[in-house]
């Protein structure tokens, strides 16, 4: 899928809706992840083994499926070639003794092809040219650490909500299941290691919801109180709309310009007995859906480059290309200026991003301020982050917080 430009989540999204048997469903995510994380390497890979290009992209999956088999060596070399060329046949069959030719190929020339790899920036790190690039410029002494970090499985981390029970009484139900976990924050708790959410005691009755840890730093920076007009204008698929109502009590409108998406957030408000209203809108237009009552909170989670997160989204990183960085910070600054009047003198905006770009970040942020001399920003107490840009680590994903008050 992503070599036709399709996105890993649109296509799982399909998958579950054609109900495919859920063990199926999982290899092949694990498969794809695995893939698409390695995809520099096994692309380098399959270029040089290859006499000339594929015409479908789909044989090119597969090829690059059974070259991931081959290398990560969780399956017998003998049995990863046999099921590829199975795998392969069954939609290309005359391409049999082709895929069966490369991935043999690749078996007695895997250390040259290797070694190869390592002179090549996007075979050895994984990333496009472009992102690399960025990152070592803006990043000198750190953006090495930065990428062997997003090749890493994220943390699966938990909210209780606080409504429905305690992060200690959560802890000893997840205990009590048979799965570990240790609190990382006021409501957080990490898993040891991921399970499916259906194996989580009290999941479906809203005791607990999936976020990881940057994110669920939103609430307690926006600093909402009960009683308050909040606004979160980018909301879907809700996890902080949710977090700040579990916290408290708040009129809170949610806005998102995809109305499927919207409908998650009301799903997983249904799930965790939390209510808000819910409006498809593009928050960068508030005549078309502001009553003209300042808000005392807003939360902007921008459109950005998600470069933060992305081990748990690593199709993102080839989907997405240099010049998108421009066109996302230009979007940043239009729904940051036109919310701007939607607050009320006093009142609090938090901006945020999952990226670690700064023209996204720490540079929208100054330019802001510039534009707007009623605004001021305020320090953070957010630990590990240095001016507001938290970078990946086992604990959370890459974020960015920047929490503008209006004079």
């Amino acid at each position: 899928m992503l070599l036709q430009g399709r996105s890993l989540t649109a296509a799982l999204a399909a998958a579950r809706s054609a109900r495919t048997d859920p063990r199926v469903l999982a290899a092949a995510q694990d498969l794809a992840y695995g893939v698409l994380r390695h995809y520099g390497r096994l692309g380098f890979y399959l270029d040089r083994l290859l006499a000339r290009p594929l015409a479908d992209p789909a044989l090119a999956g597969f090829l690059l499926a059974g070259l991931y088999e081959l290398e990560a060596g969780r399956t017998p070399g003998y049995a990863a070639v046999s099921e590829t060329v199975a795998a392969a046949a069954s939609r290309f069959p005359k391409a049999r003794g082709l895929v069966n030719a490369v991935l043999r190929n690749f078996q007695r020339r895997r250390e040259a092809l290797a070694a190869a790899a390592q002179a090549d920036p996007q075979a050895r790190w994984n990333f496009p040219p472009w992102w690399i690039d960025r990152l070592r410029a803006q990043y000198p002494e750190r953006w090495q650490a930065i990428l062997e970090s997003a090749m890493q499985h994220p943390p699966m981390t938990l909210r209780v909500n606080r409504r429905r029970c305690t992060p200690a009484e959560y802890l000893g139900a997840l205990r009590a299941a048979g799965i570990e976990a240790e609190a990382t924050g006021a409501a957080a708790l990490t898993l040891a290691r991921p399970v499916p959410v259906a194996e989580l005691p009290g999941f479906a009755e809203g005791r607990v919801s999936v976020q990881d840890l940057g994110a669920q730093y939103a609430a307690a920076l926006l600093a909402a109180e009960d009683g308050m007009r909040v606004l979160d204008a980018c909301a879907a698929p809700g996890g902080k709309t949710a977090h700040l109502l579990e916290e408290h009590d708040l009129e809170l409108l949610a806005l998102d310009t995809d109305a499927a998406r919207l409908a998650r957030v009301r799903e997983n408000l249904d799930r965790l007995g939390l209510s808000a209203r819910l409006q498809a809108a593009d928050a960068g237009r508030p005549a078309d859906w502001w009553d003209g009552r300042p808000f005392d909170r807003i939360l902007l989670d921008a459109p950005c480059s998600a470069s933060g997160v992305a081990r748990r989204h690593p199709d993102g990183k080839w989907l997405k290309r240099g010049t998108d960085i421009e066109a996302l910070a230009r979007e940043q600054a239009r729904l940051l200026d036109a919310l701007w009047p939607c607050l009320k003198r006093g009142g609090t905006l938090l901006y945020a991003t999952c990226s670690l770009f700064r023209e996204e970040n720490e540079a929208q942020a100054g330019a802001f301020l510039a534009r707007h001399a009623d605004a001021r920003r305020e320090p953070l107490d957010l630990p590990g982050a240095a001016d507001g840009q938290l970078l990946p680590n086992p604990l959370h994903d890459g974020f960015f917080y920047a929490r503008l008050v209006k004079a």
